[in-house]
């Protein structure tokens, strides 16, 4: 017994390798801004239209995390974690041909309904099995999972514009989905949930924040408390604040370079910039990714709603200060660490949800909590991409941002002011 325990404690930290290269592959999705200028400029698309492609992916994405987080409860994580992986794929690969034929239908049924479907089934799956698996470093291991979600973006931002540059932007969505498709399904069948009456040994371990493991709410006890609602709102601000600044951050960046350069550049300074831009791009990935372990790691010790504080407090700041900023390196900076901060908000909410209502139904609860983010993958691109045609720069939908932002932060006081429900 003690030696098939044993096992199960091995086992569980293979799976956690399995989430993670599973969001690795889903989260190149946030290079997003690499993929636009270039799709633009071969295809006569205009600002909105491509960005619309981007906002369906997050919109459907969401709601597949929350209908995915239901089937995951029933039919398990292996069936649901390799039907995911292999929409994404088809997806990311038909994005590919509708590049080949220019057809921004084709991209927006492909990129925003095919892979966000898949993204999403995919994404939840990781995230409900770790909870499961780790009742004991539920923050941690969260956003542990979700940090991969965060350094996909790394990479492609790192190899993406050279890549399209060499190959053309069809071909690299072309690569970007075999390459996907070879490490996704794997990882998925190698997915499991843990026998019933598993438990870490002797028992959970850690500060009083991590060892907090309240009686399950059931989904309809949940959705009735306010507190439910609180969360919900919460994440929609983080959301909207981050994706808003990922859809638009290589354009951002270019254009700081471009103030500095006096407004205009040469071809090949141009090129340049390009490929400084998608280093930023790659860099916020990195910060994004490790912020998602740093933030949901930290909160194991002080609480998940004094992170979110922290988080909200950072965001009505730092979206501010951008409105000011004119030189490269202090932009990049607090895109660095904002981003960062985006991230602690995607890893710690899952624990926190756990924290609230328990685990037993936590991917159909955290996947209808999930589902302010489809809301917000609408609202956050489309604030940046509407101030940016109407004005002509951002410095409006940053200020929105910030303002948003507080609204977060006085959620999250009373949500620490209310009363966890324990059932």
């Amino acid at each position: 017994m003690e030696t098939a325990h044993a096992r199960l404690m091995t086992r569980r930290w293979g799976i956690a390798l399995a989430a993670v290269l599973i969001q690795l592959c889903l989260g190149t999705v946030y290079a997003w801004s690499i993929f636009k200028k270039p799709m633009m400029a071969a295809n006569g698309w205009g600002e909105t239209q491509t960005q619309l492609a981007f906002m369906i992916y997050g919109a459907v994405f969401a709601l597949a995390v929350a209908f995915g987080g239901t089937l995951v409860d029933r039919v398990g994580p292996r069936i649901i974690g390799t039907l995911g992986g292999a929409l994404y794929c088809t997806g990311i690969l038909l994005g590919g041909l509708a590049n080949s034929l220019q057809s921004i239908t084709l991209l927006i049924t492909a990129y925003g309904f095919v892979a966000g479907l898949g993204g999403g089934f995919g994404y939840v799956t990781p995230i409900a099995t770790l909870i499961r698996w780790f009742p004991d470093k539920r923050g941690m291991l969260t956003g542990l999972a979700v940090m991969g979600y965060g350094l996909g973006s790394f990479i492609m931002g790192n190899l993406g514009p050279a890549l399209i540059i060499d190959l053309g932007v069809a071909h690299t969505f072309y690569l970007w989905g075999m390459v996907c498709l070879a490490v996704i399904l794997p990882s998925a069948l190698f997915l499991s949930n843990p026998p019933g009456d598993w438990a870490p040994s002797p028992r959970p371990q850690g500060s009083p924040h991590a060892a907090i493991l309240p009686g399950s709410s059931t989904f309809a006890q949940a959705v009735r408390s306010p507190r439910f609602w609180i969360l919900w709102t919460m994440l929609f601000v983080s959301i909207t604040a981050g994706l808003g600044l990922i859809s638009q951050l290589s354009p951002m960046a270019q254009e700081v370079m471009l103030a500095a350069l006096g407004g205009s550049a040469p071809e090949e300074t141009m090129r340049e910039i390009a490929i400084a831009s998608g280093t930023v791009v790659a860099i916020a990935g990195l910060f994004n990714g490790f912020g998602r372990l740093a933030w949901s790691w930290f909160s194991d010790f002080i609480g998940r709603r004094t992170v979110f504080a922290l988080i909200f407090l950072s965001f009505a700041a730092g979206f501010a200060l951008l409105t000011r900023v004119h030189t490269l390196y202090v932009f990049a900076g607090l895109c660095f660490y904002l981003l960062a901060c985006y991230g602690g908000t995607m890893a710690s909410m899952p624990a926190l949800a756990a924290d609230e209502f328990g685990s037993a139904h936590i991917g159909k609860i955290y996947g209808v909590i999930f589902t302010a983010c489809g809301l917000a993958s609408f609202c956050g691109p489309y604030i940046f991409a509407s101030a940016k045609e109407l004005t002509g720069g951002f410095t409006s939908a940053l200020l929105a941002e910030s303002g948003l932002a507080v609204l977060g932060l006085v959620l999250t006081v009373l949500l620490h002011k209310g009363k966890r429900r324990n059932n």
